[in-house]
């Protein structure tokens, strides 16, 4: 199975979660994407709900030889969450990783003044958070994320994706309260080999989904 953007991912995920709308299991939902990619997912799936839709902007803590290998993330002003076992597996330790924390972080603060543009952050008590990214491998972004959205003090929190590695959407299982993946490829090594158009989204194109979104 290979879907062909992450829009056509976005409907397929929001009709499946529509239908656990309409069975009463989400109740006063607010959509939250991981940007960049995951706003173009989480568009459709707010539309299909008829919810708001926000941002939650997180991180990923990448090996300094390989930042595109996820060794922790960062959330905010929280401490980073790292992974042990990659840590030990790559002789690394918490200490040895400040700087990239520290440009992480920097980053991080960037993209939430410019998503937010001075608007506040999205009331979560009490609501059904529906957290949602274009897939999941390690699921150090994602925990991160969840762990934010808990502190938040929401009634339920659903973690929403098209494609997972089957690690990584089980390791979210003691994060949120439901896991909802529509493919989980037992032969899994990037997300994007799951996209015919994987192209990366810019700071314009969140900016549009958000303002749709709205």
């Amino acid at each position: 199975m290979q879907f062909h953007d992450r829009e056509q991912a976005g409907r397929e995920l929001g009709e499946h979660l529509r239908i656990l709308q309409e069975k009463g299991t989400l109740p006063d939902p607010v959509v939250l994407a991981l940007p960049r990619g995951g706003v173009a997912v989480a568009r459709e799936v707010a539309r299909a709900l008829e919810a708001p839709l926000d941002v939650l902007v997180v991180r990923k803590i990448g090996a300094p030889f390989q930042e595109e290998y996820g060794i922790g993330a960062v959330a905010g002003d929280d401490p980073p969450l790292y992974d042990k076992r990659a840590l030990d597996r790559l002789g690394l330790s918490e200490e040895s990783l400040a700087e990239v924390v520290e440009r992480e972080r920097a980053e991080l603060r960037r993209r939430e003044e410019r998503y937010r543009q001075g608007r506040p952050a999205p009331q979560l008590r009490g609501r059904t958070v529906i957290l949602v990214d274009d897939g999941l491998a390690t699921g150090s972004t994602a925990r991160a994320a969840l762990r934010a959205v808990r502190r938040e003090a929401p009634e339920r929190v659903i973690l929403a994706v098209p494609v997972a590695s089957p690690r990584g959407a089980d390791s979210m299982r003691e994060e949120a309260d439901e896991v909802v993946c529509l493919y989980r490829p037992g032969s899994f090594m990037a997300v994007g080999e799951w996209y015919e158009d994987f192209a990366q989204l810019t700071d314009d194109d969140v900016l549009d989904a958000l303002h749709g979104g709205r």
